[in-house]
């Protein structure tokens, strides 16, 4: 697969991975995502950083078909529920935003980047082993707390959709390969004009 994103393709030293990444509009509902791949994920996550190593995460994971897969189903909005229905592993991501029975104590106030972070790991690990990835957030949050019974301290963040997917990078949406420019995305830097200046 090769990415269709004339400044990535020009982009020398950006790791294949990273350059081919797209979020697919459907998967193959035939392909699996196995224990092993999944336990993999999570270590990927779990090597994150984090603020003073608080690792303010933790995940709902959902294989096609299985126990919690079928919970997590209802609670996918109407635009998701069709493709990541069909994905082989849904991940539910967790912050852990506040210290238990402190509602304004925050746990750490950096949880909702690092929590980021952790998507992200799994995210690249995911690509590493030939998997798709599809990040979104069209879904019942506060259903999931409640099917979950996830406390007031934590958060229901983001989700994500992994598995093979259903098309090639080609039929993405249209203009979801596109990307700012460097000098749009640099605020300051000694020596090059950005769009501030």
């Amino acid at each position: 697969m090769t990415s269709e994103c004339p400044e990535f393709a020009a982009t020398r030293g950006l790791h294949p991975v990273l350059s081919d990444r797209f979020s697919p509009l459907d998967f193959d509902a035939g392909s699996e995502v196995s224990d092993a791949e999944v336990d993999t994920l999570l270590d990927a996550a779990r090597s994150a950083p984090s603020a003073g190593n608080s690792q303010p995460w933790s995940f709902v994971v959902a294989r096609r078909d299985d126990a919690v897969h079928r919970r997590v189903l209802p609670y996918l909005a109407s635009s998701s529920a069709g493709w990541a229905g069909r994905a082989g592993l849904l991940v539910v991501h967790l912050c852990h935003l506040f210290v238990e029975d402190t509602p304004d104590w925050p746990y750490s106030e950096f949880s909702h980047y690092d929590v980021g972070q952790a998507a992200a790991y799994m995210t690249v690990q995911a690509l590493a082993l030939g998997l798709s990835v599809r990040q979104f957030r069209a879904f019942d949050r506060d259903g999931l707390a409640r099917e979950f019974d996830v406390p007031d301290h934590w958060e229901v963040a983001t989700m994500s959709a992994y598995g093979i997917a259903g098309h090639g990078i080609g039929e993405s949406l249209p203009g979801s390969r596109s990307r700012r420019s460097r000098a749009d995305i640099t605020w300051a830097r000694a020596g090059v004009a950005t769009t501030r200046e």
